[in-house]
């Protein structure tokens, strides 16, 4: 049974459904992919462990296509920056791969707005695209899924406020047991 999860942010407001069995759920709205958390664990935002409080888990949505093309740039009008840390104890975190995919100004999904990137030595990250255009009753976002070696995977949603030309969002992650 899946029940839904809602966080507030200041400028945005986040919702999203968790539940035990399978890694990836349809939900009944939109055939939106979630990523879920496994049999047995507690969702990342949910784990309290560490100094850094670990980044909430959104959905992974119908359009995530792997194997996107290194880069740091999908398009201009909109920067997105961050750090990547563990939450064990808010270090960076060198060498994350981080995956971005956006709808494009038309609010299309397509191959040139996705792109990899990794985190530099600091841990800091750069993205910059279009502003994200709402679509089917969706708010602007932008899709992130974020891999490093010892931590859990993460896939979240980053959700910029009407107009905004510059973003951040710090991205922390769970160490594996």
């Amino acid at each position: 049974m899946k029940r839904p999860v809602l966080y507030t942010v200041p400028g945005m407001v986040l919702l999203t459904f968790f539940s035990t069995g399978s890694p990836l759920a349809k939900t009944p709205l939109s055939g939106l992919t979630l990523a879920e958390t496994g049999e047995g664990t507690k969702p990342s935002h949910m784990t309290g462990d560490g100094p850094c409080k670990p980044t909430p888990p959104d959905a992974l949505g119908p359009f995530y296509v792997p194997n996107a093309p290194e880069r740091t740039r999908v398009g201009n009008g909109h920067i997105l920056s961050g750090v990547v840390r563990t939450s064990a104890d808010c270090s960076p975190i060198e060498g994350a791969r981080i995956e971005f995919w956006l709808a494009g100004p038309d609010g299309k999904y397509d191959d040139d707005h996705r792109a990899v990137m990794f985190s530099d030595k600091n841990g800091a990250y750069k993205f910059e695209s279009n502003f994200p255009p709402p679509y089917r009753g969706r708010p602007s976002h932008i899709h992130i899924r974020i891999t490093a070696k010892g931590y859990r995977t993460l896939v979240t949603q980053y959700y910029p406020e009407k107009n905004q030309t510059q973003g951040r969002l710090d991205l922390i992650l769970i160490p594996e047991n």
